[in-house]
């Protein structure tokens, strides 16, 4: 069946007593959310008529605005800038950070250094378009034990002046945990005790629906995230989301497209029926990918693998990592979740240079979408201690198949 032995569809049914739990849970998670996303539907009145397509300036599409409303009533955002000429949830970071930072401003990191993707934008590898290059400062403080380092933060804050503080949520290619929304929470209120002014950034890629509120609803002020990741449901085909204050949001529509026309410009191009459908199924699809993602943690655990995090852990996003510490385990696992994949499962996935990464990376992504994160996908950096980053999972039934495969072609080779 599909190359799964019989091992491994063995102990796929122990597993799947074992996490029966952690899936009601899911189960309870997905409908609060769903909820939640119908009421943004009906709230905005959504009908055919916001289906419809604009070229050129994208002058008075209805669809566009009313897409940005719905998504800051599911966010809690007071407004929202919902764009297909966004590339990617990097694209946004940048469009957003340099949105807000001026020249001599400073911005500080407080999770630790940022995802590969930001080290040219903010200017830790040098790039002459960096914040860098325009006189933007860069200071961070790292976690300690998976949590923030108050007392650095504190003394921050208070002998400099911070324009702006980022928070990656998602671990990105690091191994350090992700954040939970109850850390996220205490860390917010901390910062806005002392400084009430400073702007508090989060980047929210991969992070989406795994609970049932957004950083906004505890004090940030701006987040930032990818439609090819959770809140597109695997049906948009691409864009990313700025959600959070008006005045911030539309700094960073102004910097989209140009002042004085911000948002009110951007043609739709025939996209607004797949971003609103993304978003009405993105509750469902978020919950088989942590479901995908609980399978494959208790799994891999058995087969005597480091796993973060555990099966039965709190989680803050849909990205599961697990630990191989060899080159082999790490490039075996991913080619089998290839090969476990609807899409180009033929396809061998090497390890290789990648634009805006140090190191070389293998990715498998068998997905409809290119570049999808929110459909069964497994990436890593080929670097010690090489961990293998798995996330999404568009039905659980095919996150599960697409786990069994690649657990399969591992197995010979722990």
């Amino acid at each position: 069946m599909l190359g799964i032995s019989d091992e491994i569809i063995k102990l796929s049914k122990e597993v799947e007593t074992e996490i029966k739990d952690e899936i009601e849970k899911i189960d309870k998670l997905c409908f609060d959310n769903t909820l939640k996303v119908l009421e943004a539907f009906q709230k905005e009145k959504i009908s055919d008529s916001h289906f419809g397509s604009t070229t050129g300036y994208g002058y008075g599409d209805v669809g566009r605005r009313a897409i940005e409303n719905v998504f800051s009533y599911v966010l809690d955002a007071e407004d929202s800038l919902v764009r297909s000429q966004f590339i990617s949830g990097s694209h946004a970071l940048n469009v957003c950070l340099f949105a807000l930072l001026r020249p001599g401003d400073i911005l500080l990191s407080i999770s630790g250094k940022p995802y590969d993707t930001l080290e040219e934008v903010i200017g830790i590898r040098e790039n002459k378009s960096s914040l860098k290059s325009f006189g933007i400062k860069y200071e961070q403080i790292d976690l300690i034990d998976n949590d923030f380092d108050y007392k650095k933060i504190e003394e921050t804050l208070k002998s400099k002046k911070i324009k702006v503080i980022e928070i990656q949520r998602s671990k990105g290619y690091s191994t350090r945990k992700s954040i939970t929304m109850d850390k996220m929470e205490k860390v917010i209120s901390f910062i806005k005790k002392i400084n009430k002014e400073v702007i508090i950034m989060v980047d929210n890629c991969y992070c989406e629906f795994v609970s049932t509120n957004s950083p906004l609803s505890i004090g940030a002020d701006v987040i930032v995230g990818s439609l090819i990741k959770n809140l597109g449901g695997g049906i948009a085909p691409n864009g990313a989301y700025i959600s959070g204050r008006k005045d911030l949001v539309e700094l960073a529509a102004e910097r989209l497209t140009l002042p004085g026309e911000g948002a009110e410009v951007g043609p739709t191009l025939g996209i607004n029926k797949s971003l609103l459908q993304g978003i009405y199924f993105a509750p469902s699809v978020v919950a088989s990918s942590l479901k995908t993602a609980i399978f494959a943690s208790r799994l891999l655990e058995k087969m005597g693998y480091d796993v973060e995090p555990k099966y039965n852990d709190v989680r803050a996003d849909i990205v599961q990592n697990i630990i191989f510490g060899s080159e082999e385990g790490l490039v075996k696992f991913c080619q089998g979740i290839q090969s476990g994949s609807a899409i180009d499962s033929f396809v061998t996935p090497i390890p290789d240079d990648m634009p805006g990464y140090m190191d070389k990376v293998i990715m498998a992504s068998g997905s409809f979408t290119q570049g999808s994160s929110i459909e069964l996908s497994c990436d890593g950096p080929v670097r010690e201690p090489y961990i293998a980053y798995l996330q999404g999972g568009l039905t659980y039934g095919y996150g599960k198949l697409g786990i069994m495969r690649a657990a399969s072609n591992l197995r010979g080779n722990k």
